[in-house]
């Protein structure tokens, strides 16, 4: 007679929830960039989508020979090796939202612009969120509506910083993460001048996690980010057992009468 506790497989990897699509670059990742597997309180799985690089995403918009089906083979093997869910290193990859989650019939979460219309609902009467971005000349409504959010939401980018658009775009082997927070903290400051009715942000770019910290001790309002929105996405994959009473799980401290 079989055991009532029998595994059961069909995946190549256990244990690793989220799969998530590298964009093909060489710039430095540290604790907080979504390509750091640090970053994360739950084991995750990578996969690199050859030839998407940080220019072609943004600046062309995906939109390059063979770019999308990229994107949608890799997802799919994520899916094969063993992910529940997919998730992205760049928020302007909102626009391939639809395409991914139809390909790979797994919840999908391609960019941190999807947590702006939550966020809005939470803010008092007045008061807008705002999105920082890599690159405001090539944020358009396409993303925001892709994502579900408000095409009119207020942003900035920081492309008139000295440091991370430059570093990232270029591809650059090493970058000044001091300069780099600068340029954050200076995109924020600006933002809110320009909309002293911005009460929150998100943050569009999935680098920038690593920042928000210092962005809430500066501006002093919530930011929310791409850990804030993976790190939700994946305790939907892999909801937290409390062990109640009667749960084959159940926890030392409920106790039998």
């Amino acid at each position: 007679m079989k055991s009532s506790r029998v595994a059961h497989g069909g995946k190549t990897v256990y244990g690793a929830r989220v799969g998530i699509l590298m964009l093909d670059t060489i710039w430095p990742r540290v604790p907080g960039d979504t390509g750091n597997a640090l970053t994360w309180p739950f084991p995750v799985l990578y996969k690199v989508v050859k030839g998407a690089t940080g220019k072609k995403v943004v600046h062309e918009r995906g939109r390059g020979a063979g770019i999308a089906q990229s994107f949608l083979d890799a997802a799919a093997e994520l899916v094969k090796d063993g992910a529940d869910g997919i998730t992205t290193t760049g928020g302007f990859l909102s626009i391939f939202q639809a395409q991914l989650s139809a390909h790979v019939n797994v919840p999908v979460a391609s960019s941190s612009l999807m947590q702006l219309s939550l966020v809005q609902k939470l803010l008092p009467p007045g008061k807008r969120v705002g999105v920082i971005t890599i690159q405001g000349e090539h944020l358009t409504a396409e993303h925001f509506i892709a994502a579900g959010a408000d095409p009119t939401t207020p942003f900035i980018g920081t492309e008139n910083g000295k440091e991370f658009t430059r570093a990232v775009f270029e591809n650059e082997p090493e970058l000044d993460y001091e300069l780099a927070e600068q340029d954050l903290l200076q995109a924020g400051e600006e933002l809110l001048r320009r909309h002293p009715e911005v009460g929150a942000l998100v943050l569009e770019c999935h680098n920038f996690a690593c920042f928000s910290h210092a962005l809430n001790q500066k501006l002093m309002i919530p930011v929310y980010d791409v850990y804030t929105f993976v790190k939700w996405f994946h305790s939907g994959l892999s909801p937290r057992n409390f062990g109640y009473p009667g749960s084959s799980t159940a926890p030392q401290y409920w106790r039998e009468r």
